[in-house]
């Protein structure tokens, strides 16, 4: 018995069983120094700091194990984004990190390279002088390398990307593969559900790591 109860204690404390966990805070004076330094914010751009939210929450990473990752978004969808990453966390979906871009100094090829799931950055949109929607808080960019952005031509810029073009599901035992976002997967839905536009939806260009909230 009392081995039962040891081993019970041991699986509990393990992240097989670990609960989502999830923070939603004002821009602080060390994010805002964060986001100033790491260039994803400055004056000028189309939101101000009092209108986004720093947001700490858990997800899966490659390793199946529960990583704490973090985003800033507007705040009108702080508290959705929650809820949408707390069931993207119920199903396993992997996530292979989160951080601010402002570790890549604002550097979105640098992120993506870095296969970093992110959101606000302040900067025009792909091939575009207007503000991206990543500028206003209102868009997450998931797991890119696994998800690419592809062009009217079909390239893409990213190497390690060209393998997962072709879209379909190769192997589901392989982490990075279950990463791949495809139209009738749950974790595309659980997005589309609250409202979130998938680029690979769009017709001409596909952006298959992308999700925005009109």
């Amino acid at each position: 018995m009392i081995k039962t109860i040891l081993l019970l204690s041991t699986l509990l404390s393990t992240s097989l069983f670990a609960q989502f966990n999830s923070n939603v805070s004002e821009i602080t004076p060390d994010i805002k120094k964060r986001m100033l330094k790491g260039d994803s914010w400055r004056k000028g751009c189309p939101v101000s700091l009092g209108n986004l939210r720093y947001i700490q929450l858990t997800h899966w990473d490659f390793n199946g194990k529960v990583a704490m990752g973090e985003m800033i978004v507007h705040k009108d969808v702080a508290t959705e984004v929650c809820t949408i990453f707390e069931e993207l966390y119920n199903i396993h979906y992997p996530i292979y990190k989160m951080e601010l871009v402002s570790n890549y100094q604002g550097n979105d090829w640098q992120s993506i390279e870095a296969d970093n799931t992110s959101a606000f950055n302040c900067r025009p949109a792909t091939g575009s002088k207007k503000w991206s929607k990543h500028s206003y808080g209102k868009a997450i960019d998931i797991n890119p390398i696994e998800n690419p952005y592809v062009s009217r031509k079909g390239y893409i810029a990213h190497k390690a990307s060209w393998k997962y073009k072709k879209r379909v599901h190769k192997n589901l035992n392989n982490v990075a593969d279950r990463a791949v976002l495809l139209k009738d997967d749950k974790a595309t839905k659980i997005l589309k559900n609250y409202g979130w536009e998938w680029g690979g939806d769009w017709n001409t260009i596909k952006d298959y790591q992308h999700f925005v909230k009109k």
